[in-house]
């Protein structure tokens, strides 16, 4: 059986894909997988270190503003086009996967055209314009959330959730060593400050604001994780030399991050989303408003709408951010609900369930 996998331009839809992946590879070891993605971006770099072969199409993303970037853009997609339909005659796959991304509506479109099904992975709460356009042919189509009838064809629905990383959860009794990899106190609350390995600059800099009101509780400590794109602007910031604030630009050891953390403050992103869900910890997202449709905001609010999370809008949080994570921390009562609805509603096996269900797809053809 052979199959392709499109995804990419943020690890949003990189990570999913890979795990999609090792999901099939694990069913049968057999499985032969071609990536498709986009050149220049992180697939290209993550994919053929996860141990997968991958090419490469020319095709970018549609600015939604007036730039001379958009004059390039129908002549790239016109290549991908024609390069997506050369790949996939070529390695005659027998079903194809999208999880999203610049490069995954070429590959499929062209998946459609040549008669070879597709199942399309939709991870945000409410679906991309990409996703939208190849549903009426997709096979079948997988989904995080519930009520996404509303953008496709109820009929084809899924919901398996987003895959996650199998190590994302630790013993109870690993605890310990993950507190003393980031130097914690074990006896101290632990906050969790992220936005993602760039970074998000609103977070940062309430993170920045906050610096008294930080201060005032030293039996609290925060691991805030600033990004790379801040760490010039942010590292030598008072806040980050507090002795309850452990500073760091990277995380490369996210599931020890999740085991020491009572509370976590963070962007709304469909991956941080699912994991928060898998590792049970309390949030208070700030959704990015810098994202298309403003995806991340309806990714927040269906949590809060189910009760598994409070949320701060981005242009306020310099006054409420912090306000509302120390209260929340401060809140056992508050906390420990939000972590059993994040709990139940994890779907941890999404990753084998989407792969059974593009092999189903495959065995029907």
């Amino acid at each position: 059986m052979k199959v392709i996998i499109s995804g990419g331009g943020t690890g949003g839809h990189v990570f999913p894909a890979i795990a999609i992946a090792k999901a099939l590879k694990k069913i049968d070891a057999d499985i032969d997988i071609m990536f498709i993605g986009a050149q220049g971006k992180i697939e290209m770099e993550k994919v053929p270190k996860a141990g997968f072969p991958i090419q490469g199409l020319p095709v970018s993303g549609f600015q939604r503003k007036l730039t001379w970037k958009n004059l390039s853009f129908p002549f790239k997609l016109i290549k991908s086009l024609w390069l997506a339909r050369k790949i996939i005659k070529d390695f005659k796959p027998d079903v194809v996967i999208g999880t999203g991304g610049y490069a995954s509506g070429p590959a499929l479109k062209m998946a459609n055209r040549l008669g070879i099904p597709t199942v399309l992975q939709e991870q945000n709460s409410y679906a991309g314009v990409t996703n939208r356009l190849l549903a009426q042919k997709a096979s079948a189509i997988c989904v995080a959330y519930d009520g996404l009838s509303k953008f496709f064809p109820k009929e084809k629905l899924r919901v398996t959730g987003n895959p996650v990383r199998k190590d994302l959860i630790l013993d109870k009794n690993e605890v310990a060593v993950a507190k003393a990899h980031f130097g914690l106190d074990e006896n101290k609350k632990t906050i969790l400050v992220m936005g993602g390995s760039l970074g998000a600059r609103t977070i940062n800099q309430a993170m920045d604001a906050a610096v008294e009101q930080i201060a005032e509780r030293p039996d609290v400590q925060v691991i805030w994780q600033m990004g790379r794109l801040y760490e010039e602007s942010f590292m030598n910031c008072p806040t980050a030399q507090l002795p309850n604030v452990h500073a760091m630009v990277f995380i490369d050891r996210m599931d020890y991050a999740y085991a020491v953390a009572d509370v976590a403050v963070c962007r709304a992103g469909a991956l941080t989303i699912s994991e928060l869900m898998v590792a049970g910890v309390p949030a208070v997202l700030v959704p990015s408003p810098n994202v298309a449709e403003d995806h991340q905001t309806n990714n927040a609010m269906a949590l809060v709408n189910s009760g598994a999370a409070l949320i701060v809008k981005d242009v306020e949080a310099k006054e409420k951010m912090w306000p509302a994570t120390i209260g929340l921390l401060d809140n056992d009562k508050l906390a420990n609900e939000l972590s059993a609805k994040l709990l139940s509603m994890a779907k941890p096996n999404a990753d084998s369930d989407i792969a059974a269900i593009a092999v189903s797809v495959a065995q029907k053809k």
